[in-house]
């Protein structure tokens, strides 16, 4: 199975926060910057940082920032596990997950969403539409206590072999980040369009 580094993050000027799986994170910021995008990686660090630590950065970038809240988006890219990584499962898929009840993270999830049906045809999306969207509501911590826009991505399953040689791939990594990129920058165009 793959080392995965603890979860990096961003943040963006429209600002994008990043709290993600295997060095992707840093891809994505990358792309975002070279599109003018104000990007930073929530954590840096190759160790694992608390979830209360994680929170307190972001919130700490969003008020820093300068701009309404509403203009700052935090997402935390992750890889799933259907086990606890003693044996192998066929559990595929791609997924996001909002807190609970309707918020501007909705219509970030859903931007990101339609990158995914995009950027991975033939994968499963792995959704939730009872309430009108796609994305599958949570309770995660990050989710619950961040000031701006937070969305928690899993992109495959690190216990599947399937998955697993999709994420190691090329045309996986490519995939997992053009889909962030695309689905952060439509997020950004959508709301800049509502406010004209």
């Amino acid at each position: 199975m793959c080392r995965c580094l603890p979860a990096d993050g961003i943040i963006c000027r429209d600002t994008v926060g990043i709290d993600a799986f295997c060095g992707e994170p840093a891809l994505v910021k990358g792309k975002l910057y070279s599109r003018w995008y104000d990007a930073e990686l929530l954590v840096p660090e190759e160790e694992d940082i608390p979830l209360k630590e994680r929170v307190r950065r972001a919130n700490e970038i969003t008020c820093r920032i300068g701009h309404p809240v509403q203009d700052t988006i935090l997402i935390s890219i992750h890889v799933n596990a259907a086990g606890n990584g003693k044996k192998w499962y066929n559990a595929t898929g791609w997924s996001c997950y909002t807190y609970y009840g309707h918020s501007l993270s909705d219509k970030l999830a859903t931007c990101l969403c339609d990158a995914a049906i995009k950027n991975l045809p033939g994968h499963r999306l792995r959704a939730d539409f009872s309430d009108g969207d796609p994305d599958i509501e949570a309770p995660y911590y990050i989710l619950k206590h961040t000031l701006c826009a937070a969305v928690l991505t899993e992109n495959g399953f690190m216990d599947s072999p399937l998955s697993l040689a999709f994420l190691e791939s090329d045309e996986g990594k490519k995939a997992i980040i053009t889909l962030h990129v695309e689905g952060i920058i439509d997020f950004i165009n959508q709301r800049a369009n509502e406010s004209l």
